[in-house]
Parts: structure tokens; C-alpha cells; sequence
């Protein structure tokens, strides 16, 4: 092929790949200069392409990340959801077991009932049998009423016979009535707490509804990502080829057409390029290191109020809701909370003991009204009960706790969802 043929075929290709971003004069006009001028530009060209290469690749490298977090996350409310459905199966066989108590209490209570008409019965029989016999009620009528001596005397036999057997009597009587109500009591507490532990199981069961909704979500954020990371890697690997091709033909044009020494400057020049390159490495690794080996920031001086408040914002993103979560060094460092076990762990980093329960928190210190609800004060909700969620008021309408639905996080009690369950109870704990 002749050099004009070669040189209207690179024209060509450059044309059509790079939309008239360079032309390639004729034959006739070329020269080592000019050929020398096209590889700048066509190097400048390169350069840009690379570029944005590199600015695609960080692209990637940010939602490969974000993809593995999602990928932590859905483990974290997989592994909340496989504690909370042990949790419902220990809470249904503690309701059996329950249940099997109270059929117990009623049957003794059944007894004791039983004891306490017989005796009534055999009391009641006894009086009349006494009225039958002469007597009135009142004793004392028995013994004046008496005709002799002897009279008296059989009377007061018969008097003290029927007191002391009445009193055994009564005193069995008392002893059993005692039992009966210290039993109703017993049933009484354990229905009560057996309501409780239903209560807590249908929350539980809402829990898990909401923990599964979220995850299905985040399998679908997560396919999202992955399909879009596909397309954009096809899409980048086409254009690279593309280019890629486009450069080699274009070099190899121009490395026809130079002369050796100038070939040998292109190489030294590669050569110092490549040196300048790995000379910065160790630069830059160890500017790395240093940034790795920076002291982490500590909190000093600052108020048990914004250490309490601002405990919590490591886990934003980073937790998941678990029912009972909270109260143990492995959930603790794994970001898994339920709401009061959140709470009691924020106080404690300021070095504050509360309780671990809704129930124990709402007494845990100094009731206020809402309107004087201020950062740090504990806020209640009704949720699947009375007082059900709980969590850290941080002003401006805003409350940090662990929500089922996404973990710790901060939400909006001046409207919306959680405006409509604020009951009012404000607790505060740090004065």
C-alpha cells in the first residue's frame, strides 16, 4: 500500500471515531513536524479519554461500596429477624407454660371453694340444731335459761363443746378464705402478665412484618445497583476497546513515518514518564500511612447532655432494629438495638445508669410537660401498647432512637407518624 493509501485510511479512522476532532492533511503536505504535532494531539486526546476513565472507575469503585454495604446491612436484619423468630417461639412456650399454671391455680381454687361451703353448711346446721334444741343464738341466753344446777352445768358443757368445735371451725375457715384470695391474687398476676407477654408477642410479630419489608427493599436496591453497575461496565469496556484501537492504529501510523531517533525519544520519554510514576508511589503511600495513623478525635469537656445525644450517630445507617437488642457487647458492637436497650447504652456512655425497658424508663426520672421537653429528655410513643417506644428528644421537634423500620436512627415527632403516637410522657434524667 502506498503512503498516500496508508495515510487516507488513518484519516478515515480518525474521522470517524473521533468526529473531526483532527484531519490529516495529504501527502503532498506532510512532514516529520506535523506527523510529530498529530501525536500530541492525539496523546492530549488519550489523556482526556483516560481521564474520564478514571473518573468512571471511582464511579464503580462508590457503588461496589455501597453495594457491600447494603449487602452487611441485609445480613445484620436477616440475622435480627432469625433472633427475633427464636425470640416468639420462647415467648409462646412460656404463654403454655403459663397457661398450664392458671387451669393449676383455678383447680385448687375449686377446692378451697369447696371446703369453704362445707363448712358453712355444717356452721349453719349447728345453729339451727342449737336454736331446735332450746337455745337462742346468744349463748349467754343458753346458760341464764338453764332450770337447775345440773341443767346449767350440762349446758355449759354443751355450750363450750360447740364454741370450741365452731371456733376450729371458723379458724379453718379464715385459714382458707386467706388461701382462696392469696390464689385469686396469684391467677390474677399471672393473667395479667400472660396479657403482657401477648401484647409483647403481637408487637413482636409487627416488628418482623416491617424488618421483612425492609429487607425485600433492600434486595431490590441491591439489584438495581448490580444492574446498573453491569450496564456501565459494558458500556465502558466498549469504549475503551474502541479507543484503545483507534490509539494503536494511529501509533503505528506515525511510528511509520519516524525516523529511529525519534522513536528511541518516544521510548525515553515512556521510560521517564513510567520513573516519574513509581517515584511518586512511595509519595503517596506514605502520605497514605499518614492519614491511616491519625489520632482519632476524642470528646473532651463536653456536657453528659451532648454525649448522650450524639452517642448514637456512628449507628444512623449502620444498625438494625432487634427486639431485645442492646444489652450485650456483641449487639452492642454490631449496631443492634430495640429502643429502651438504645437508650439505656446512649446514658451510659455519659456514665448515667437508667433502665432497660420502657417500663422502668418512664420512672427513671423526672416527669415534665411537652412543652418543656428540651435535649436529652426521654420521649414515649404508643406504639403496639401504652408507652411502647421511647427515645432521646434532641430539640427542634427531632428524637434520636431504634426504630423497627431502619435501626437507629433520627426521626420527626412534630409530624407525620410519630406526632400521632407522642403521648405526652416526657422524662427527664439529666437536670
Amino acid at each position: 500500500m502506498t503512503l498516500r493509501k496508508r495515510l487516507l485510511v488513518l484519516n478515515t479512522t480518525i474521522i470517524l471515531g473521533l468526529g473531526s476532532a483532527f484531519s490529516i492533511p495529504g501527502v503532498n503536505a506532510e512532514s516529520i513536524n506535523k506527523l510529530e504535532n498529530q501525536k500530541s494531539q492525539i496523546q492530549q486526546q488519550r489523556s482526556s479519554l483516560q481521564a474520564t476513565l478514571a473518573e468512571a472507575d471511582k464511579e464503580l469503585v462508590s457503588v461496589l461500596k455501597e453495594i457491600a454495604e447494603l449487602n452487611t446491612k441485609i445480613s445484620k436484619v436477616e440475622k435480627a429477624i432469625e433472633d427475633n423468630n427464636k425470640l416468639i417461639a420462647e415467648t409462646q412456650t412460656k404463654i403454655a407454660s403459663t397457661k398450664s399454671e392458671v387451669d393449676q391455680l383455678k383447680a385448687e381454687m375449686a377446692i378451697i371453694e369447696e371446703r369453704i361451703e362445707k363448712r358453712s353448711a355444717i356452721l349453719k346446721q349447728r345453729a339451727q340444731s342449737f336454736q331446735e334444741s332450746g337455745g337462742t343464738v346468744a349463748y349467754l341466753d343458753v346458760l341464764l335459761g338453764a332450770s337447775s344446777f345440773s341443767d346449767f352445768v350440762d349446758r355449759v358443757g354443751a355450750v363450750t363443746t360447740f364454741v370450741q368445735a365452731d371456733k376450729q371451725l371458723l379458724e379453718e375457715q379464715e385459714q382458707d378464705k386467706k388461701a382462696f384470695e392469696e390464689k385469686k391474687a396469684a391467677v390474677e398476676e399471672e393473667l395479667a402478665g400472660l396479657t403482657s407477654m401477648m401484647t409483647e408477642l403481637k408487637g413482636m410479630q409487627s416488628i418482623m412484618e416491617e424488618q421483612k419489608q425492609q429487607n425485600s427493599s433492600l434486595i431490590q436496591q441491591l439489584k438495581e445497583k448490580e444492574n446498573s453497575i453491569a450496564d456501565k461496565k459494558a458500556k465502558l469496556q466498549s469504549e475503551d476497546v474502541k479507543y484503545a484501537s483507534m490509539i494503536a492504529q494511529i501509533e503505528q501510523s506515525i511510528a511509520a513515518q519516524t525516523a529511529p531517533a525519534v522513536q528511541s525519544a518516544a521510548s525515553a520519554s515512556a521510560s521517564a514518564g513510567s520513573a516519574s510514576a513509581q517515584k511518586q508511589t512511595p509519595s503517596a503511600q506514605k502520605a497514605k500511612g499518614s492519614a491511616s495513623s491519625a489520632p482519632k478525635p476524642t470528646v473532651n469537656g463536653s456536657s453528659a447532655i451532648s454525649i448522650v445525644t450524639t452517642a448514637g450517630n456512628k449507628y444512623i445507617g449502620n444498625s438494625v432494629y432487634v427486639f431485645g437488642g442492646g444489652r450485650n457487647a456483641y449487639d452492642i458492637a454490631n449496631g443492634r438495638f430495640d429502643c429502651s436497650g438504645f437508650v439505656h447504652w446512649a446514658f451510659s456512655q455519659a456514665g448515667i445508669s437508667v433502665g432497660a425497658s420502657t417500663d422502668s424508663l418512664k420512672f427513671g426520672g423526672r416527669q415534665v410537660s411537652a412543652s418543656e421537653m428540651r435535649a436529652g429528655d426521654l420521649v414515649f410513643f404508643d406504639t403496639y401498647k401504652r408507652d411502647g417506644h421511647v427515645g432521646i428528644y434532641l430539640g427542634g421537634g427531632k428524637f434520636i432512637g431504634s426504630q423497627s423500620s431502619t435501626g437507629v436512627a433520627v426521626a420527626n415527632m412534630s409530624s407525620g407518624y410519630w406526632k400521632t403516637k407522642f403521648n405526652g410522657r416526657v422524662v427527664r434524667v439529666i437536670e
